[in-house]
């Protein structure tokens, strides 16, 4: 018995469906590349998060200020590492 070769109305409406939701998807993803693309705000290729870093010894902390303030009351010398 042979069957009809040709694809059904609803083998066409199947694939259509899966195109369109495809598409939507694609749309989407889109959509969401292009905003977070607008919402980091780079400028000359640098990141923000380390623009402001500077390379070298780092100055003391406060915690690390009063401690060498202590020390240097109490009569004993202070080492800066």
């Amino acid at each position: 018995m042979a069957r009809n070769a040709r694809p059904t109305a609803a083998k066409r409406n199947r694939e259509k469906t899966l195109i369109e939701r495809r598409q939507q998807k694609e749309a989407r993803r889109r959509e969401a590349k292009d905003k977070k693309d607008e919402e980091t705000p780079r400028t000359d290729g640098i990141d923000p998060d380390i623009a402001d870093i500077v390379p070298g010894p780092q100055p003391l902390a406060d915690w690390q200020i009063e401690d060498e303030v202590e020390a240097t009351d109490e009569g004993e010398s202070a080492e800066v590492k």
